[in-house]
């Protein structure tokens, strides 16, 4: 049997197929086509329909690759999709988008999101954690009190999961409990909650109806069978967030576990067997199909900062004189945009550099020691918050695949790294759709198809350097106004 995952970023969506036992057998990559426009400081947007352009392309290379390993579309059980949490885009009743995505990076319903908080006391008691302006129900009031025919208009909110479940099914309806979180739905009654119909205005019939991630919601469309290759027959499977499927890529899959997912930003998810209350926003939980409570939240910083200021082509060198470099002299908080969702929540926060470089290798340690330094304030934050300190921490996206990388978070975190052999949210959206077709449930299918390839050991030396360093990083980022 084998498995389709389908993974749509902010740059470029994927598609890996795997074998029920986690083989890699082919997939997809295609460039998220973007024009770029003038937007205030805190907005992000991006064409919704740019993600189907880049999905189908993705699907389609992965099914040239597939059947030039002798095998057929026809053997795909089931697919899943995950996306960016936190993005939405409103649809008309035929499923077209009224207007640009506003993604998970889009901070501006601050205003929004405060008075969520202040109406939804009981709400957020019992789950533990603010509305940010993050958030995909403070931006869609905002939508109601700034663009009203567009609210007017709206048949459907969808997630960005949520909007090419659609485009491969025909269903615009469906959403799951990985996405809609950031939505309000209720985790633990399993319900949107009356508020947002009574207090906001934001009628109930405009929200997805949600399901778990795995459950089985269709199959591929016609339409989408013809523009991607995809067999009819071919089960689509509710999605998650992006997050969620690294974590499942990640194989970790039970408490004393946790995922750094390092990818455009940073992830971090632990496993807990209860709900963790953040007061402050910063910290929130998923729910895990399985019925596992994962608490940890998302960074707006990660490789972004990264991509922007070192080219791709140019890193294989810098990382050649990383041995004599670390740890640096420098403070880099690398933030490429305005704002910061966690370890600490501050809609103005602005990246810097604290020294002077003694060249440009230099700077990039510094890039990565930052993205380091604030992965263990992330653990740190989730400790102090009643989380265990895990005992297995598994690495995912792209930024796991730097192995000097590996070695300085290692040391910064004081604790070895697991990285699978496919450290892909694709290849989490995999597992997920073989979970309810071939498995009992994803804990199952992660025993079955993960495997790890790699595990990076701290470095005792630089673990105690990284220590001072670490405590000076906060130091500074204490002095600019940035603590939690």
């Amino acid at each position: 049997m084998l498995f389709l995952g389908i993974d749509v970023g902010s740059q470029a969506a994927k598609a890996l197929v795997s074998s029920e036992k986690g083989e890699v057998i082919a997939h997809g990559r295609c460039p998220i086509q973007t024009n770029p426009v003038e937007l205030p400081p805190g907005w992000a947007v991006q064409d919704a329909e740019a993600w189907w352009l880049a999905a189908s392309e993705a699907v389609r290379s992965a099914l040239a690759e597939l059947r030039q390993a002798g095998r057929s579309p026809d053997e795909i059980e089931a697919a899943a999709i995950d996306s960016t949490s936190g993005t939405f885009v409103p649809l008309d009743s035929n499923g077209h988008p009224l207007f640009p995505a506003l993604m998970y990076n889009d901070l501006r319903a601050a205003e929004q999101a405060a008075f969520i908080n202040s109406l939804a006391r009981d709400f957020r008691a019992r789950h533990g954690y603010d509305f940010s302006a993050s958030f995909s129900l403070p931006k869609m009031l905002w939508i109601k009190q700034n663009l009203p025919a567009v609210f007017d208009n709206t048949a459907r909110f969808a997630h960005a999961a949520d909007y090419l479940l659609g485009k491969f099914t025909g269903q615009f309806g469906i959403s799951d409990t990985s996405n809609a979180l950031k939505s309000g739905f209720d985790l633990l009654r399993l319900r949107w909650p009356d508020f947002i119909e009574n207090d906001l205005g934001i009628p109930v019939a405009k929200l997805p109806r949600v399901v778990t991630p795995g459950q089985i919601v269709g199959s591929i469309s016609k339409s989408a069978a013809a523009e991607t290759g995809l067999s009819q027959r071919t089960k689509v499977v509710a999605g998650c967030s992006d997050g969620t499927a690294a974590l499942i890529a990640s194989g970790a899959a039970k408490p004393a576990t946790a995922n750094s997912n390092l990818g455009t930003t940073l992830v971090v998810r632990a496993f807990s067997n209860n709900i963790v209350h953040d007061p402050k926003g910063r910290i929130y939980s998923h729910l895990h199909p399985d019925g596992f409570w994962l608490p940890g939240g998302a960074s707006n910083t990660g490789c972004e900062g990264l991509d922007r200021r070192f080219p791709l082509p140019t890193r294989h060198n810098l990382e050649a004189s990383l041995p004599r470099l670390i740890p640096s002299n420098l403070f880099v908080y690398p933030l490429a945009r305005k704002g910061e969702r966690l370890p600490f929540n501050d809609p103005l926060a602005e990246g810097f550099l604290a020294g002077e470089p003694s060249c440009e290798a230099e700077l990039y340690a510094a890039y990565l020691e930052g993205v380091a330094f604030l992965e263990r304030w992330t653990y740190e934050l989730l400790q102090q918050l009643g989380c265990d300190r895990p005992q297995s921490i598994y690495v995912t996206g792209g930024g796991a695949e730097s192995l000097p990388w590996l070695r300085i978070r290692a040391s910064v975190l004081a604790q070895a790294l697991l990285r699978p052999k496919a450290p892909d949210s694709a290849f989490g959206s995999a597992i997920l759709a073989a979970s309810k077709t071939c498995y009992a449930t994803v804990t199952e299918a992660c025993q079955a198809m993960v495997s790890i390839d790699i595990v990076v050991e701290a470095d005792a030396a630089l673990c105690r350097a990284y220590d001072g360093r670490y405590l000076g990083f906060r130091e500074e980022m204490r002095n600019r106004g940035y603590d939690d």
